[in-house]
This record gives structure tokens, C-alpha cells and sequence, in this order.
């Protein structure tokens, strides 16, 4: 690396280190919310409450001292509400613009999945265009924008199912689960510090969106050889033809990932790499990142879920079954 790109990655080190001081245990979330924030890209946060998503995002968002806004998503959201509207100025006599809360660096969309299609449809602008449109006036958005959707699981009632076209947008799809014994007795420790004024949230880091939005442009700088990108289209292309390596499998993907799942690849592959502190990508990078990046993007068919056959199993048989270079 160059004496930039080594300064930026000891940034991003640091970082790490901060968000390891807030939250115990997650330590894949924690690597891909800063793949997130190397790449632009979008995250959906997927586990049962309590699991400290928004802890997650909002010890994100004062490491990188980047401006955050959570918006709860409920069934009564208006899109006005997410991007903003125009009221009347009685003294000017005029309209003017009144930001939404989308109008932020880090913006946590809670419960996503309790919003209108409306709302849903506002959203899926900002997060392909950085931009949203109120009332035929085109407003952009900040350059780190970034979204960390969450949503849960175990209740499903009163939620509206996130459409295929949004679910693409987003880079990865994450699924937490509950921290193992030792990782909540430190918590616990830690949450009683906490009730004595020690607050890791005030640590200083000396990253800032100038530096992220720097790192970016090395990421995308990242080198990849030509077999290492084969790969990646083989992986993604087994999902539209699972039978070719899997014959018995063939009819257990209804719709597999578009191309749009190999452009995300690449850029989770790089970030990670740089995380790594290595300029170029291996094999392994992409093993590590595919299951987030694959598992919104394919549709398990019902004979597969007969069988007890979900996402991640079949997931996890392509990497097995796809030769590596």
C-alpha cells in the first residue's frame, strides 16, 4: 500500500477498535457495516430484538463523526415524512423545502418492513439514485449517504414484504444471532459501566467522512486477477443454473441473482481485502462475502423448502461445489 492508503487502513483499524468497544461479540456485523461504509453500499440488518442493530449503526456513525438519523418505519409513514415536503412561508409568501430525515449520512430505516409501498418506493430513489424528488424538484443527497435497514424475523404480522427491485439494492443482507454466554456476561459488565458515566460513544477516532469517502477510492483501486473474477461469475451464475452443478438440486432456485449480485461482489470482495490490509483480492475474500451478498437475491423454490433446504444451506453448497482457482 501506498503511505495514503496505509494511513486511511490504520483509520479503518481504529475504527474497528471503537466499534469493538461498544458492542461485544458481533465481530462479521462490525467487519461488514465498515464494508458498507468503504463501498456506499446499502445493509439489511436481519435478527431478533435486542441483538443491538442500532447500537451497531449509531457507534458506526459517531466513529466516523458522520451525521445519523433512525426513522421507525410504521404503517402510518407518509414518504413525506422520509423525504421531506414543501410548506407555505406566510410571511415570504412563498413554498419552501423542509428536509426529510433522509437527507443524512448514516440513515437507520428500523423495521423496514412495517412501511407502506409508498414509503418503500421514496426509499428505493435515495438508495440507487442519492437523490430524492419532491414535487418534481430533484434534491441530491450527502456523498457517504448510506442506509442500515433492520428487521425482524420472528413477527410478521402488520409488515409489508420488501419487493425484489429494493432487496437488490441493497450490498449485503446480514443475519445476527444471539451472542454466545461469554459475550453476554460482557455485555452485562459493560452495561453497568455504563450506569457509572464511562461512555465509549465520546472516543475520539480519527476518521471523518473526507477520510471514508478517501478510502473508497482506493477500495475501487483494489486489484482483482482475471481467474479471481471468473470466479465470481461462476458463483453467481451457478444460482440460474444450480442444476449444472448440482443435478439433484435443479428445480431448488426459482429465480437466482443478476448481474447487479457480481458488480456487488466485487466491491464487498475489495473492501474486505483492504480491511485485510491487502491490495488485491484471493478466493477467500469472495467465499467470506458471497452468503451476504447472495442471500437476497435468489428465491428458494418450494421444493427446496420441503426439504428443508433455505437460502444459506444451498448457499453454502455452491461454494463447495464451484471450483475454486
Amino acid at each position: 500500500m501506498t503511505e495514503n492508503n496505509t494511513t486511511s487502513w490504520q483509520s479503518f483499524q481504529r475504527l474497528r477498535t471503537h466499534l469493538e468497544s461498544i458492542i461485544v461479540g458481533q465481530s462479521a456485523l462490525l467487519d461488514r457495516l465498515m464494508i458498507a461504509m468503504l463501498t456506499g453500499g446499502h445493509v439489511l440488518l436481519e435478527g431478533p430484538p435486542g441483538l443491538a442493530k442500532t447500537t451497531a449503526v449509531n457507534a458506526l456513525a459517531s466513529g466516523v463523526h458522520a451525521s445519523a438519523q433512525r426513522i421507525q418505519f410504521t404503517p402510518d409513514l407518509m414518504p413525506g415524512d422520509l423525504t421531506g415536503t414543501e410548506i407555505y412561508d406566510a410571511k415570504s409568501g412563498e413554498f419552501r423545502f423542509v428536509a426529510g430525515p433522509v437527507f443524512h449520512e448514516i440513515v437507520l430505516a428500523d423495521e423496514i418492513n412495517r412501511a407502506p409501498p409508498k414509503v418503500q418506493s421514496a426509499l428505493l430513489e435515495a438508495m440507487q439514485e442519492h437523490q430524492v424528488t419532491v414535487n418534481g424538484v430533484t434534491r441530491k443527497l450527502p456523498e457517504l449517504f448510506i442506509v442500515m435497514a433492520t428487521q425482524n424475523p420472528l413477527e410478521q404480522s402488520g409488515t409489508y414484504p420488501l419487493p425484489e427491485a429494493q432487496l437488490d439494492r441493497f450490498l449485503l443482507h446480514i443475519e445476527l444471532d444471539y451472542p454466545s454466554p461469554e459475550d453476554e456476561l460482557e455485555i452485562l459488565r459493560r452495561d453497568r459501566k455504563r450506569h457509572f458515566g464511562e461512555d465509549p460513544m465520546s472516543v475520539e477516532t480519527p476518521l471523518h467522512p473526507d477520510t471514508v469517502l478517501q478510502a473508497r477510492h482506493q477500495v475501487a483501486e483494489i486489484h482483482i486477477e482475471e481467474n479471481v473474477e471468473q470466479y465470481i461469475v461462476k458463483l453467481v451464475g451457478s444460482t440460474r443454473h444450480l442444476g449444472q452443478y448440482i443435478p439433484a438440486w435443479e428445480n431448488h432456485i426459482e429465480v437466482g441473482a443478476s448481474p447487479r449480485a457480481s458488480l456487488a461482489l466485487v466491491r464487498a470482495a475489495s473492501a474486505h481485502a483492504y480491511l485485510q490490509g491487502r491490495d488485491y483480492v484471493i478466493p477467500e475474500d469472495i467465499i467470506e462475502m458471497l452468503p451476504d451478498v447472495l442471500r437476497h437475491r435468489i428465491i428458494v423454490s418450494f421444493t427446496a423448502l420441503a426439504e428443508n433446504c433455505d437460502k444459506n444451506k444451498i448457499i453454502q453448497a455452491i461454494i463447495e461445489q464451484v471450483p475454486m482457482p
